[in-house]
């Protein structure tokens, strides 16, 4: 096993501590999207994700960083999903880690990975060029697949940029086309060993259907992760576990550059630390996750799903407020192992 592999089953094996904190979810405020009704052990397996994670009696937490999190990720006004992960050390917090969240285009990283690595096996090049999917007006849910017609064709390096640092759908779509659809992106991430991850609609059809399930208290399955599984995305993706150097330099490259969010990961950290993200934006949920880089050369992956909470400049709020204490959390961590250390010699 090597270095990456070791950190990997460090961050995410059984023994790992997690805060596995939620707000208190009143009787009947949380359901269950109609499309896993008639299987039970998707509605048990659903009933467990919600309310095994809920806080029934006062609960006591290792560290002021734990509690500090639990605080700033309170879901009373829509559910708030977090994880990060302290690549240099290990150390790993969540509220609602392993929940269901809709990804939105956050799953555009994995759609990327995805190209990516048939580039590494010489299927297709980044020259290569595709048209734009550009969206046919449809009615809502009129069919299973909205219709798309070819627009201008683009070669792969731009449409990557594209899709990732202005999170353009019709980019998206021409190269989720490319690697043969969302099965492809599921294929893909399953033999990268993630789980509660999945992706059901290309962009054209997610964004056509979009505002019939409300997230803030329904746990959809459909196109969605819990932020666990996008932060051992995260984590590989950085690490280079499944892409050549060139490749993975193509994708941490294109989020570094990323234009959306400004007001949420990005607004949590103080001048001089580096982020490259992905945002994700539906009908009353707005996300972000990515790589946090220090100026003393740490890392930390982290990815934040918020529903609720009003409207999007309180979802973008809450993005910036829980990024802001993960980031001084790990900050305070760092000097408390420096400490440690010193009085160790």
């Amino acid at each position: 096993m090597n270095g990456a592999d070791k950190l990997l089953a460090r961050c995410f094996a059984g023994t790992q501590r997690f805060v596995r904190v939620a707000s208190i979810i009143a009787a009947g405020a949380v359901s269950f999207a109609p499309a896993h009704a008639g299987n039970v052990n998707d509605v048990q397996e659903s009933f467990d994700s919600v309310f095994g994670t809920e806080v029934r009696a006062p609960r006591s937490f290792s560290s002021d960083f734990e509690r500090r999190l639990a605080s700033v990720a309170e879901g009373s006004q829509g559910r708030i999903g977090v994880a990060a992960v302290d690549l240099s050390t290990g150390r790993s917090v969540d509220v609602l880690g392993s929940q269901r969240f809709p990804m939105a285009s956050t799953a555009k990283v994995a759609i990327a990975a995805t190209f990516l690595e048939g580039v590494d096996k010489g299927k297709w090049s980044l020259s290569s060029e595709y048209p734009l999917m550009i969206p046919v007006a449809s009615a809502p849910f009129s069919s299973s697949v909205a219709p798309v017609r070819p627009g201008a064709y683009m070669s792969a390096r731009q449409l990557l940029e594209l899709m990732i640092t202005r999170s353009n759908n019709y980019a998206t779509d021409a190269l989720l086309k490319v690697v043969g659809g969302p099965s492809a992106v599921n294929a893909w991430v399953r033999r990268a060993g993630i789980d509660d991850w999945h992706l059901d609609h290309d962009i054209a059809t997610m964004v056509r259907d979009d505002g019939a399930i409300n997230p803030a208290k329904v746990v959809d399955k459909r196109d969605s992760a819990t932020p666990l599984a996008m932060v051992q995305l995260l984590t590989g993706i950085y690490q280079g576990k499944w892409l050549t150097p060139e490749s993975r330099d193509v994708l941490m490259g294109a989020m570094g550059r990323c234009l959306t969010g400004r007001n949420r990961i990005r607004a949590g950290l103080p001048s001089g630390v580096n982020v490259s993200h992905k945002t994700g934006s539906l009908s009353n949920t707005s996300s972000d996750v990515g790589i946090i880089e220090t100026a003393d050369g740490r890392a930390y992956a982290v990815a934040i799903y918020v529903t609720g909470q009003g409207n999007r400049p309180a979802r973008e709020a809450r993005i910036a407020s829980i990024t802001r204490t993960i980031y001084e959390g790990y900050l305070a961590d760092a000097g408390s192992y420096s400490r440690t250390a010193s009085a160790q010699r």
